[in-house]
């Protein structure tokens, strides 16, 4: 994947709708802990663009397997059929700007198999920005016809993510404070996995929520031994943020795998290793 795969810009947007083969727009708006943002979607949306819920429709019930674990494929393959997703048919993504939501959305189309899926980058904000126009109509999406087919994306499990600290490189999304572990507001045991870097995912975009030039992402990443030469691996605190490490990572150019139940499955038990401080181990 390059950045011309994994994102577009509002402009590009825009020329895409209107062109002869325009993509299904899915809405994400999610905030960790904070309303449901179905009523935002109804007062202004993009044109045609269905309203997927982050923790119903991405993800499957909170427990051992963590706070967002991944959904039922079928599940998931229902949920993009109801809002029009096609297996030939581009699929755009976005969200209120931070990116998250959106980037969790394009991992799981992306891994169940779609091949044409990329994040609005700058969501909703870079819209809006540009001069796009919002609506409140109400959209009844034509049914889809895609069916998942996980695998297409790498999937860490534990000890996979525990191996991939040792013999390559894993990436903490998560604010520096909580990798620290000297802040932990949502999960029960503050830290990080032994041998994973720091690398928070704010620190992909800029000021306005887009990424930062491929280039410039490939220095950071680069600078955190991360290349397109090294095995890869990303986790956060539920894996929706590290889904987006994963994306600003495709947008470099270098290919990664996501541990899906990040720091809130990996503190479930109280065997694995927990490290403390601004050092890996």
């Amino acid at each position: 994947m390059t950045a011309k795969t994994a994102i577009l810009s509002a402009a590009e947007l825009r020329d895409e709708l209107v062109g002869a083969r325009p993509p299904v727009l899915l809405d994400v708006r999610w905030q960790l802990g904070g309303p449901d943002q179905r009523p935002a979607y109804e007062a202004g949306h993009l044109p045609g663009a269905v309203y997927v819920d982050l923790d119903r429709e991405l993800a499957g019930p909170a427990g051992s397997g963590g706070r967002h674990p991944l959904p039922d494929p079928e599940a998931f393959g229902a949920a993009m059929r109801r809002a029009g997703v096609a297996a030939d048919t581009p699929v755009v993504v976005y969200d209120g700007g931070q990116g998250w939501a959106a980037a969790r959305a394009w991992w799981l189309l992306r891994w169940t198999g779609h091949p044409n899926v990329r994040v609005l980058d700058g969501g909703l904000a870079a819209w809006t920005a540009s001069g796009g126009a919002l609506t409140a109509e109400r959209v009844i999406p034509v049914e889809g016809d895609f069916k998942p087919n996980p695998g297409a994306l790498g999937l860490l499990d534990a000890d996979a993510a525990a191996l991939r600290a040792r013999e390559g490189v894993l990436l903490d999304a998560r604010a520096g404070e909580r990798y620290r572990g000297e802040v932990e507001p949502i999960d029960p045991v503050g830290g990080h996995i032994p041998g994973a870097l720091s690398a928070p995912t704010t620190e992909n975009v800029g000021p306005d929520g887009r990424f930062l030039p491929a280039d410039a992402l490939r220095a950071r990443f680069g600078a955190l031994g991360a290349s397109k030469d090294t095995p890869v691996g990303v986790y956060c605190g539920s894996g929706v943020s590290g889904a987006h490490e994963v994306l600003a990572l495709a947008v470099a150019g270098i290919e990664s795998d996501l541990y899906a139940g990040s720091w809130s499955h990996w503190c479930t038990d109280p065997a694995r290793p927990v490290a403390t401080g601004p050092d890996p181990q």
